[in-house]
């Protein structure tokens, strides 16, 4: 009996230990890969922390050592977009998507570029043509719904929102982002419905969890079927 407990007890510091190395090492490759893959984007959220002259003059300075480098262009852009200066931020706008065509963020600038600069037929022709390009893909709407909600075109990406729910309707990840578009429009009622049937859908979401909580809906997170202790169990009777 004795002998047995022990080699339990070894049993489950080993598998302690494993389980915490693992964790460790699995972290330590995901920064590693997550820093080699972003390296980009890490320059370019630096550069955005700066006023906007600083900005343009590292932009332009990124532009003269790699041109085909699309989320300059963009930031760009959107610099001149800001500024007014509707042609040069059309010019960056259009380069940047023939870097990436697939680009939804810039697809949905170039909207709200047109709509502000006073085009309006063009505006709606362009958005027309970009959701009718990923009419047949739930990521694809999801992506250029977003982008057109950071542009603060809501009719845009309540129509791309719609079209996914309606490629997915039992999709947790569609009623989470409907659920967000509506909580950053302070409509609690919708928002908590759509959120409430994502957790539904796919429990294993704390921060809906969370949103869901302060919403005043009280839901239950899902605990682990299997402890560790229940997996030395099986190792010990296996032995």
């Amino acid at each position: 009996m004795t002998r047995r407990a022990e080699s339990k007890k070894m049993v489950k510091g080993f598998v302690f230990w494993l389980f915490t190395f693992s964790l460790l090492f699995s972290y330590a490759l995901l920064i590693v890969l997550l820093g080699g893959c972003n390296g980009q984007e890490t320059e370019i959220d630096r550069i955005q922390s700066k006023p906007p002259a600083a900005r343009k003059a590292e932009l332009l300075q990124l532009l003269d050592r790699k041109f085909e480098n699309p989320e300059a262009h963009f930031e760009l852009g959107q610099l001149y977009h800001a500024e007014g200066q509707w042609s040069r931020a059309e010019y960056h706008y259009k380069t940047a998507l023939s870097f990436a065509p697939t680009d939804r963020q810039t697809q949905a600038a170039m909207v709200k570029l047109l709509l502000d600069s006073g085009d309006a037929a063009k505006a709606e022709t362009y958005a027309d043509l970009y959701m009718s390009r990923v009419a047949g893909s739930v990521s694809g709407s999801l992506r250029l719904g977003s982008g057109f909600q950071k542009q603060k075109l809501d009719e845009y990406a309540l129509a791309c929102y719609r079209r996914a729910l309606g490629l997915a309707p039992n999709s947790a990840e569609v009623h989470k982002q409907i659920g967000y578009y509506y909580l950053s429009k302070d409509n609690k009622v919708r928002a908590k419905e759509y959120l409430t049937r994502s957790f539904e859908l796919d429990p294993g979401q704390p921060e809906v969890a969370g949103e869901l909580g302060r919403l005043g809906v009280e839901v239950k997170i899902p605990q682990e079927t299997e402890t560790l202790d229940e997996m030395v169990e099986e190792s010990v009777k296996q032995d």
